[in-house]
C-alpha cells in the first residue's frame, strides 16, 4: 500500500497488484476503487487519513471494468456516478464488459445515482471536475479535468508511455483513436491516470509522445 499526496485535497492511493489507482478528493470523494480484494488494506489507508468509508459521500467510475468498480460495495453510503454508456455494464452485472471473468469474479449489479454526460461538470465543494467523454476503453469512458490546477484524472484511457487496451468487450480502436486526439488539446501540467505513476513533469509532452508512440 502507498498513500501519495498530490495536493491538499487530493490523495493517490495505490493498493497494488492488478488494483486500479485509488483518488481521494477532499477526504469524501473517491475516484475508482480497486478490485476490492484488499478492502482491510484500504480501510487503513483511509484511517491513515483519518476518515472511515462511511465518510465516502460519492464514488465516480472512469469506466465500469471490474479493476475500478469491484470495491465499490465498501462504500454503503455512497451515492455512484459513471458515464450513462457504461450505467448498463453496472447495473445489469454485465460480467462479460465488466471483464469480471478476467479476475474470477461475477459483477454484482448495483444503481447507478448519477448518469453523467461529455461536458457535465462535477462541483465538490470549491473544486470543479470537467467530464470528458473519452471512448474507447469501453463506450463510458471518461476523463475528469480540473482546470484550475490543469489536473487531468484519465482513468484507463492514457497512462505513462501508453494506452488503454481496445481489444476487450465495449473497446473501439477508432473511438480511442479519437479520444486521443481530443486529449491533445486540452492544457495539463498533472495526470493522474488509472494504474501506474501519476506524471507531473511535461505532462502534456508525455500525452503527445504517447500518442505518437502508438501511431495515432
Amino acid at each position: 500500500m502507498e498513500i501519495q499526496k498530490i495536493t491538499d485535497d487530493i490523495h493517490l492511493i495505490q493498493l497494488g497488484g492488478l488494483e486500479s489507482n485509488i483518488y481521494l478528493i477532499k477526504k469524501k470523494i473517491l475516484i475508482d476503487t480497486g478490485l476490492g480484494f484488499h478492502k482491510n488494506i484500504l480501510e487503513k489507508a483511509l484511517a491513515s487519513l483519518n476518515i472511515t468509508p462511511d465518510n465516502i459521500e460519492r464514488i465516480i467510475f472512469t469506466h465500469a471494468h471490474y479493476d475500478h468498480i469491484g470495491g465499490a460495495s465498501l462504500f454503503t453510503n455512497a451515492k455512484i456516478a459513471m458515464h450513462s454508456d457504461d450505467t448498463q455494464i453496472l447495473e445489469t452485472g454485465d460480467n462479460s464488459k465488466s471483464c469480471a471473468f478476467a479476475f474470477g469474479k461475477e459483477l454484482i449489479s448495483q444503481k447507478v445515482d448519477l448518469k453523467l454526460f461529455d461536458s457535465d461538470t462535477i462541483r465538490i465543494d470549491d473544486m470543479l471536475l470537467k467530464v470528458i467523454h473519452t471512448p474507447g476503453h469501453t463506450e463510458g469512458s471518461i476523463c475528469l479535468y480540473e482546470k484550475e490546477k490543469k489536473i487531468l484524472f484519465t482513468g484507463d484511457t492514457i497512462f505513462l508511455n501508453a494506452i488503454g487496451r481496445t481489444d476487450l468487450p465495449g473497446s473501439n480502436e477508432n473511438e480511442m483513436i479519437q479520444s486521443l486526439g481530443l486529449l491533445k488539446t486540452i492544457s495539463v501540467t498533472t495526470i493522474l491516470p488509472g494504474h501506474g505513476k501519476i506524471i507531473e513533469t511535461d505532462a502534456k509532452e508525455s500525452i503527445n509522445n504517447t500518442i505518437k508512440k502508438y501511431s495515432y
